[in-house]
This record gives structure tokens, sequence and C-alpha cells, in this order.
């Protein structure tokens, strides 16, 4: 069966009242723009996205997300017309416009279309997902994030009944938390619409709506600028952790040319190769071993030298690989292996289709440009040189000599 086509439309007009050039202003050192396209485009669900915006300035930050994650060829901008680019105009009416752009341009279909917007800063891809498969899988109309709420909400209605009330409560019974019906705040970070429904309904809640939940210390929107002040300071706390712990992983897999050698190759008189590789790595890779961590080399390298290192180190090899990346996704099945909880080492652009693949893509700090932009974490050692010991020494402690919990196979993050 054909995958459905997900179409993720991120409206980003130019001006803003509230904060000037909002869709630009970076917190956690990015812009807004390009966290939005950057969580869509890990989310697993999402085809293509497509930034409808009216300033070019948006547009570049909205392509350089997209070439820094290796696929500038999924992020499309679309000019959006001055009819629906000012205050008035409703993000209904802007994604209607980047639907018809982008199945003008691409020649085929959006099965589901989603809203995201750039103004929740700490939207993910795993609220993304939810949202999309809701409607892609599970047969939701629409879709929707919701966080958890437990406030009381009170409104002013002197002008109209001369007295205050409670719009979720009676005023005059305080009932304890564990005893009031479960609210839910929609956080106005993500949407999903079945597009044959949206384009005859024209709204984004019609027919059966899921509820996503995220986790309530993640709403904000950015409406002013103490908003955006609060994002500044929340971002350290909120966005992913730079460098990942043997709670987050169930398997390591390591490419080998310029991962675990200096991606150099020494050749002798009679044309044999050789290359050079780091004692301590070894020792990490043992180490992660005798640790139960399920362990690959997987490379497209054919000489042989791959595989006597990977016997060398008793660990399995998969070598002369076209798609490594479709090698690792029958690995981790073969394996019962959740994808996302892979963490896969790399160094070049034959790389980054596993970095899409894998929960966890880690770059030596000798990669290529485009794969440390795509990494969650980069080393501080170059390939070749130690690199591997070092993510060891993430996963086990300095020493190697942690022990990492019972591989959870079954479950994610």
């Amino acid at each position: 069966m054909t995958p459905p086509t997900v179409l993720a439309v991120i409206p980003a007009r130019g001006g803003s009242k509230g904060v000037p050039a909002k869709n630009l202003a970076q917190v956690g050192g990015v812009p807004l723009v390009a966290r939005a396209v950057r969580a869509c485009l890990t989310a697993r669900e999402v085809t293509d996205v497509v930034v409808t915006t009216d300033d070019a300035a948006i547009a570049d930050a909205a392509r350089a997300a997209g070439e820094a994650l290796g696929a500038a060829e999924r992020v499309h901008c679309v000019q959006r017309p001055p009819a629906i680019a000012g205050d008035s105009a409703t993000s209904e009416a802007a994604v209607l416009h980047a639907l018809d752009a982008y199945e003008a341009m691409r020649e085929r279909p959006a099965d589901v279309v989603l809203l995201v917007q750039c103004t929740s800063p700490f939207v993910t891809r795993e609220d993304i997902d939810g949202v999309a498969a809701a409607v892609a899988r599970d047969g939701a109309d629409t879709a929707v994030t919701v966080a958890p709420f437990h406030g009381f909400i009170w409104r002013d209605g002197s002008a109209v009944e001369d007295d205050t009330y409670g719009v979720n409560h009676d005023k005059a019974v305080r009932p304890r938390r564990q005893d009031r019906p479960q609210d839910l705040l929609e956080t106005g970070a993500a949407y999903a619409m079945d597009v044959a429904g949206f384009r005859t309904h024209r709204h984004r809640f019609f027919g059966h709506t899921a509820l996503v939940t995220t986790d309530p210390a993640r709403v904000l929107e950015i409406d002013d600028p103490h908003d955006l002040a609060r994002a500044r300071a929340l971002a350290p706390l909120l966005d992913p952790s730079p460098l990942p712990t043997h709670e987050d992983i169930d398997a390591v897999v390591l490419d080998f040319d310029g991962t675990q050698t200096d991606d150099r190759v020494l050749i002798d008189s009679d044309g044999r190769e050789i290359v050079a590789v780091h004692r301590g790595d070894g020792l990490g890779i043992a180490a992660l071993r005798k640790a139960g961590m399920p362990l690959l080399i997987l490379s497209t390298e054919q000489n042989p030298v791959v595989a006597a290192r990977a016997h060398k180190l008793k660990v399995p090899v998969l070598h002369g690989i076209d798609r490594k990346d479709l090698a690792l996704k029958q690995w981790c099945d073969e394996h019962g292996i959740a994808p996302e909880r892979v963490l896969y080492v790399g160094n070049d652009v034959n790389d980054l289709p596993c970095f899409s693949l894998a929960g966890w893509p880690v770059a030596v700090a000798s990669a290529h440009d485009s794969v440390r932009a795509a990494a969650r974490a980069v080393t501080t050692t170059p390939g070749g040189f130690g690199a591997i010991r070092e993510i060891a020494a993430w996963l086990l402690g300095p020493t190697l000599t942690g022990h990492l919990s019972t591989p959870t196979n079954s479950t994610t993050k």
C-alpha cells in the first residue's frame, strides 16, 4: 500500500505588530521558522513541507533549514498573495492556497494537510507525528495538539450580568483537582486535516477530531516580546538534550570509513588498502558489547578490511551495502528494535538517509557540514581518533564501567 502523502504547511508572514520580524526571531539560537521546518522534516509521517510567506528572508531561512538537514528538496516556499497576507487573513486561507500550490507543483494530491505554527517554538516531531497519524492512519477527520489543564477559568460578566462567574466551575464549589473532569487546552501548535474534508468545510475542525496530548510544559505561543523572552529562557530546559544517555538508546549502529577511521586510505605497491583505527574506539566498543548493548557496523565499503575489523571487535557487520537505510530498517525489524531507539554514527552524506531513520543520529567532529547539521549530537573528537570511545562514554560514563539497563525494544520514548 502506498503511504499517504502528508503535507505540513507552515504559515509565516513577514509582518507582525507584536514582535517585529517575529518568525525570524531566534529561540535557542534558531529562527522560529527554522525550528518549525526542522520539527516537520524530522517527523516520520511528513512527506513535504510548504512555508507560505510574503517575506523573502523567511523563505531563505526555511530553505536553509531544509539544506541543513540534507532535505532541501522537501521544503517548498510559496509566495503568499497580499489578499491573504494581512492581519485579518485566516490561517485556513493560507493553508488552502499553499495546498493548491503544492499539488500544482508536484502534480499529485495530498491526503492529509497539517497546519504547524512557527509561534509555538517547542512543538516536537512527536507532536506533529501524533496529529498526522491520527488522520492518516487512525481514521480521524481532524486532529489537534492539546495539553492537560487544571486551572479555574473566570469571566468578567459585570457589563452584562452585573457579576463575575466561573466558566469551567461553580464559584460556590471548590472541588479538589482529582475530583474535577480533565480539561484539555488547545496548544495552537499543530493541527491535521483530511484534505478532501478540509476542501469541503474550509476550516480546521470538522467530523471527528482527535485530541493528541502533549507536554503542558511546552505550551507557549509567542504573541508579544514577553512571550519571546520566556521562550528564550526556557529553550535550554526544553530543547532536546545535546547528548544521549543509556536510557535513550537500545542499539548502536556504526559507519566505518571516516567514523572508525580518519577517512584516509594507504595503498601499498600491490594495490592493497590499509586504514588506521583507534585503540580507544576498540575499547569503547568492547565496553558497550560487555554491557549488553546491541551493536552493528554498517558500511557501503566493500573492502574486506571492514569485515576483518568487525571480526576482531566481535561485532556483526553488513558492508558493501548500497542502501544503508533499508539495511538498517531490516536489521531493526529482525531484532525487534525500534529505529527511534537507535544511535547511528556517521560522517558523510551517504549516512543522511540513516540519520532520518534513527532516533539518535550522531556525527563525528570531522563529518561533512550537512551531516553535522542533521545530527542530534556531534562528538568533540574526529573520526578515527577516538570518537566512538567518546560516544561509549556518553552511555556508560567516562570510565566505561557503567551498566546499561535491560533494553526495552518494544517501547519508545
